[in-house]
């Protein structure tokens, strides 16, 4: 009978210890969760809209986890207040124009309260101030902003299929164009006129050269480039000559 009741103050010593620890360990979780064990500050905002946001969610700084939400308030009908607590030895980097926004840990997690960088220039927060805020996007708004967007894809789609549609059928301008020969033929005549006269214009300009009334002003032309020309000619042949005078210089 002593045996077995040894046996069993053991296990129940056991299991108290057990007991105790787990309890220890859970104390110790929330209170790193909620930030018991750290010397913190606090902060304050207000939302019209807090998008799911829940007391213990994170609240993120620079893409670094800072702080928990602490408290949530409805103050009336349109406002509703944050408070956070901040672990204390970020407080240097926070400046007084940081704004509050809400938003979310990958595409479907849990909302986190992300606090922006404020100026340089700003003077450092202080415990219990209140900080702005901007209102989150409602993933409902995206959605229907996406739906809109779509449909409007779905209408030009439409809109071009019918366009293509009458090209291919002849229709319109552009559908003659394409799809009428004639048209077609008229185009590559009114091209072929084109050279003709050009053909004939280039004609009439060597007959010009040749007229007894228009051939002084031509050939006065012609000396007017043959002489600039020359003019070029004498320039280089001069820096040519220039330049081999100054190499047999620098070469004595």
């Amino acid at each position: 009978m002593d045996t077995h009741s040894a046996q069993f103050k053991i296990r129940l010593g056991l299991f108290i210890t057990a007991g105790l620890a787990i309890f220890l360990i859970a104390i110790f979780i929330i209170g790193r969760k909620k930030n018991l064990f750290n010397p913190v500050f606090s902060l304050t905002s207000t939302f019209h809209n807090i998008s799911g946001l829940q007391v213990g969610n994170n609240v993120r700084f620079s893409g670094i986890n800072v702080g928990t939400v602490d408290n949530i308030q409805i103050v009336n009908d349109s406002t509703v207040r944050v408070d956070m607590l901040i672990k204390s030895n970020v407080q240097k980097f926070f400046k007084t124009d940081c704004e509050a926004v809400i938003g979310s840990e990958g595409i479907i997690g849990d909302r986190v309260l992300i606090i922006g960088q404020g100026s340089r220039d700003a003077p450092l927060i202080r415990d219990g101030q209140y900080i702005s805020s901007n209102e989150p996007v409602e993933t409902d708004a995206i959605m229907a902003s996406l739906q809109v967007s779509a449909g409007n894809a779905e209408i030009i789609t439409g809109q071009l299929a019918e366009i293509m549609y009458k090209i291919n059928s002849g229709n319109g301008t552009l559908g003659r164009l394409i799809q009428d020969s004639a048209i077609a033929e008229n185009i590559n005549q009114t091209i072929v006129n084109l050279k003709k006269s050009s053909q004939g214009l280039d004609e009439n300009m060597q007959a010009a050269k040749h007229n007894f009334l228009l051939k002084g002003y031509f050939n006065k032309k012609e000396k007017a480039a043959a002489k600039l020309e020359q003019k070029k000619a004498d320039e280089i042949r001069k820096k040519q000559i220039e330049e081999a005078a100054k190499l047999k210089k620098e070469a004595k």
